[in-house]
This record gives C-alpha cells, structure tokens and sequence, in this order.
C-alpha cells in the first residue's frame, strides 16, 4: 500500500476529511484525528481494537512506542499492508473518534 492509496481509504470514511498537524496529513472525522500520514503512518485504535488488529496482522501493525501505543495509537506499516484490513483499522478508528466528546 502506498501513502496516496491509505489517503484515499481514510478519505473514503463517511464525513472524513484531511488537515495537518505537526507538519504532515491527518484525517478526521467529527474535527477529530483518526488517522495520520507521515511521521509515523497510524491510526487512533482504543487498546482492545489494537490487540485485535495485531493479532490479526502483525507485519502491519504495531503499538506506537511509549505511552501513546498504551492508549491504542498504532503503527501501520503500508509496504506490506492489505486495503481490507487497514480499511477496517481506519473505519474502527473513525467510529472511536465520533464517540469522543468534544
């Protein structure tokens, strides 16, 4: 999977919509980050989804280092990655954001 191929499945998310924070792509849903581009490729899992996602995937995902991959944020790896699951990950992540308060 390349950069442009996950914008356009975090972009295929009903109402999402692509801004930037800290210098590279984000997309959002709700005016919250659900997904990013860049610095590292990731989306916003709670940690029970992102367990979920590993064990099905574990060449594609990984828990972002430290204390962000504790609260779900997770590494994609798109070299390797498959529409359908990261599909998955990025819809997930984007029904988690619609779920914040604001």
């Amino acid at each position: 999977m390349t950069a442009d191929e996950f914008r356009r499945l975090a972009l295929a998310v009903p109402t999402s919509f692509e801004q930037s924070h800290m210098r590279h792509p984000d997309f959002r849903v709700a005016g919250k980050i659900f997904a990013s581009l860049g610095v590292p490729d990731e989306v916003k899992l709670a940690p029970d989804q992102q367990r979920a996602v590993i064990k099905k995937a574990p060449k594609i995902f990984k828990p972002c280092p430290g204390a962000w991959g504790r609260r779900g944020y997770t590494n994609v790896y798109l070299p390797v990655a498959g529409v359908a699951v990261v599909r998955e990950a990025l819809d997930a992540a984007a029904k988690n954001a619609c779920l914040k308060k604001k």
